[in-house]
């Protein structure tokens, strides 16, 4: 669901994982039409951290 929302509305991204402030500079950097492919992008990024991170605390190793 979240690779889902980071495609289509990258900044939201950033709010469900817990990053407001990244969110916004997403937001700003989606509104340009240039800015949306490297938000997608970034937002797919930092998504993909989220869950490893996730995956590491889990496993007792953070």
């Amino acid at each position: 669901m979240r690779l889902l929302i980071s495609l289509f509305l990258p900044w939201l991204t950033f709010f469900t994982i817990g990053r407001p402030i990244a969110g916004f500079v997403c937001l700003f950097l989606q509104i340009t039409v240039l800015g949306w492919i490297p938000a997608t992008i970034w937002a797919v990024y930092a998504l993909s951290q989220y869950k490893t991170d996730e995956k590491l605390r889990r496993a007792g190793l953070t």
